[in-house]
C-alpha cells in the first residue's frame, strides 16, 4: 500500500495557559502501524482526539484519508477509535453493545457482529455483561465496537494498559492481523515500549507537545542496534586493526570501549587478532538495544536542550505567564 492516510501539519492546542500541542506535524503512511511514544501529558491523547474531531482544531491542519478534519465529517465514518477507555455499557451484553454501536454505523447485517465477536475471541462471552468482563475482555470489547464497521484507520490511545502478558500478547496478533487481514492503518499509542517496537512499523516521539523525532524501524534498529561491546586498553589500536581485518560495522565509544555492530562477530577471533596486534583485551559484553533505551536517551538530550534554551532567553514568557489564548476549558490539560 502507497500514500498518506494521515498528513497533520503545524497543529498546535491551548487549554488557557497550558499549551498542549505546539507546532506538531507527522505523516502515516497507509499501511503503517504507526507508534505514539511520549510521556503522561506529553500530548498523545489530545492530538488523537482532535484527529477523531472531538476537539476543536485551533492552528495547523489534519487530513485522514484525503479528507480535511473540520471541513469534511465523510473520512470520520472511515477510521474506527478507542482513546481513553472502551465506551461500552456494563449492564449490556456483548453482543447487544456491538448491536448499539452497529445501528450508529448504520449496519443492519447481524453477520457483521459475529464476525467482529469472532475476530476479537469474544464468541463466548458474547452473552455476557461488560460489566462482568475482565479487563482484557473490556478492551477486546473496544476494539471489537471500534472495528465492527471496518475502518480504513484505527486509533487506539493506550490499549495494552493495565493487561497481563498473555492479554498483551493476544492483543498484539489481533492488531497485527487487523493491519495484515483487512489492510487497516493503526495509530497507537503505549506506555508499554517493549510492546510498541513489536508492532510498529514507524514511530513518532512527542515531548511537551512537541514532536521532537519521527522514523521507521529499520532506522531505529539502525540508530540503536545491539552489537559486542569490546573492552581494551587502547581503542585507537583496536581500531585500527579491526578495520584492516574488514571487521564491522563498529564504533569507538570512548579510549577504550568499541561497539561491533555485528551479530556474527565470533569473540574469541576477534580477541586472538587484537592480542597479536599489541592490544589488551580486558573482556567481551553483549549490548542489547532497545526502544526503552533510544527514546530514554533522546528524552535526555530533549531534556537538556529545554535546559539550555531556558538559561540562554531569561527574559521570555514561561508558559504560564504567557496571555490567555483561545482554549477549550473543559479538556483535561494534562493530556
Amino acid at each position: 500500500m502507497i500514500g498518506t492516510a494521515l498528513d497533520i501539519r503545524g497543529v498546535g492546542k491551548r487549554f488557557g495557559r497550558f499549551t498542549a500541542l505546539d507546532n506538531v506535524s507527522l505523516a502515516v503512511r497507509k499501511g503503517d502501524i504507526y507508534g505514539l511514544i511520549g510521556e503522561n501529558g506529553a500530548g498523545k491523547t489530545t492530538l488523537m482526539r482532535l484527529i477523531c474531531g472531538l476537539s476543536p482544531m485551533q492552528t495547523g491542519s489534519i487530513d485522514l484519508l484525503g479528507q480535511r478534519i473540520g471541513r469534511s465529517q465523510r473520512a470520520l465514518s472511515r477510521i474506527g477509535a478507542v482513546i481513553e477507555s472502551p465506551a461500552a455499557f456494563g449492564s449490556l451484553s456483548v453482543t447487544q453493545n456491538l448491536k448499539l454501536a452497529a445501528i450508529q454505523h448504520g449496519l443492519s447485517d447481524s453477520r457483521d457482529i459475529d464476525e467482529a465477536i469472532e475476530f476479537v475471541g469474544l464468541a463466548e462471552k458474547r452473552r455476557t455483561k461488560a460489566r462482568h468482563l475482565s479487563l482484557g475482555q473490556r478492551q477486546r470489547l473496544g476494539l471489537a465496537m471500534a472495528i465492527l464497521h471496518h475502518p480504513d484507520f484505527l486509533i487506539l490511545d493506550e490499549p495494552i494498559n493495565g493487561l497481563d502478558p498473555s492479554g498483551i500478547m493476544e492483543f498484539r496478533q489481533l492488531l497485527k492481523r487487523l493491519n495484515e487481514e483487512r489492510q487497516t492503518t493503526i495509530l497507537i499509542s503505549s506506555h508499554i515500549l517493549s510492546e510498541l517496537y513489536q508492532v510498529s512499523t514507524r514511530f513518532g516521539i512527542i515531548h511537551q507537545g512537541h514532536m521532537v523525532k519521527e522514523l521507521t524501524r529499520p532506522e531505529l534498529d539502525a540508530a540503536n542496534q545491539a552489537g559486542l561491546l569490546v573492552s581494551v586498553d587502547q581503542a585507537p589500536l583496536a581500531a585500527r586493526i579491526l578495520d584492516r581485518a574488514g571487521i564491522g560495522p563498529f564504533e569507538v565509544n570512548d579510549d577504550h570501549h568499541l561497539l561491533i555492530r555485528s551479530d556474527g562477530a565470533d569473540p574469541g577471533h576477534i580477541n586472538l587478532m587484537l592480542v597479536q596486534g599489541g592490544v589488551l583485551v580486558e573482556g567481551f559484553s553483549r549490548q542489547e538495544g532497545s526502544l526503552e533505551k533510544y527514546y530514554l536517551n533522546l528524552l535526555a538530550e530533549q531534556r537538556q536542550m529545554d535546559r539550555q534554551r531556558a538559561d540562554g532567553r531569561p527574559d521570555e514568557l514561561r508558559v504560564d505567564q504567557q496571555p490567555n489564548q483561545q482554549g477549550t476549558s473543559g479538556e483535561d490539560e494534562n493530556r
